[in-house]
């Protein structure tokens, strides 16, 4: 007999100890969240998913491409619970600026440069969005503007609540919600490419448009409109 570890094996069973190592640089296990990352990382700022092949993520996370089947059943798959994911992270994201601030103007100006600095974190959900959104396919476009109606229905409530607290009110918050939320992604993928002193008049520039929204909707009067 032969001990290892307090546990005792017969002679005969240690020779076949070798047939059980794994070929080496591939993993017996994979996570989505591992899946993710491996999709991200090869993924450039003018690179879509779309371009990626399954074998191509499957060699970046280290596992057989048989093991990509456990989570997705293609690439398409993948690419559409990423772009999920990284609009509810990036909406929870600005919706807690949107609650740390406490007068309107703070609060432009804080969703707007949380916005921006979305641009270069190593996650890369804002990127992700804004690329996929503008040259993805038609089913990761669609799962893009999915997300932005959720930016809006969020971004609504919110303003809502801000109007109430101080005692006024926005004319169509609905649509407000809607031109604000086109505005800061339309900014978004002008500026991704920017330098950072580029990025900052044109930040700033997005913000005057939004007060610009905020009090037009604020003195709207829609027997006016023609």
């Amino acid at each position: 007999m032969k001990t290892n570890h307090d546990v005792t094996f017969p002679e005969s069973e240690t020779v076949h100890e070798p047939l059980v190592v794994r070929t080496v640089g591939r993993k017996a296990t994979i996570t989505k969240q591992e899946l993710f990352q491996a999709a991200l990382n090869l993924i450039g700022p003018q690179k879509s998913i779309a371009s990626l092949s399954l074998r191509e993520v499957a060699r970046e996370a280290g596992i057989a491409p048989n093991s990509f089947y456990r989570h997705f059943k293609d690439i398409d798959e993948l690419a559409i619970e990423l772009i999920d994911r990284a609009g509810v992270v990036l909406r929870q994201i600005l919706h807690e600026a949107r609650l740390k601030a406490s007068k309107q103007n703070s609060i432009i100006r804080s969703s707007v440069e949380v916005f921006i600095e979305q641009l270069d974190t190593d996650e890369g959900n804002l990127s992700l969005l804004l690329r996929e959104g503008y040259t993805g396919s038609t089913s990761y476009k669609l799962a893009v503007e999915r997300q932005l109606n959720y930016f809006q229905q969020e971004l609504q409530d919110d303003l809502i609540r801000l109007e109430r607290l101080n005692n006024s009110k926005l004319a169509h918050p609905d649509i407000v919600a809607k031109a604000i939320t086109q505005l800061v992604f339309n900014m978004g993928a002008k500026v991704i490419d920017m330098p950072a002193t580029e990025r900052k008049e044109t930040a700033e520039q997005t913000m005057t448009m939004i007060r610009m929204i905020l009090e037009g909707a604020r003195h709207l009067d829609d027997a006016k409109i023609r």
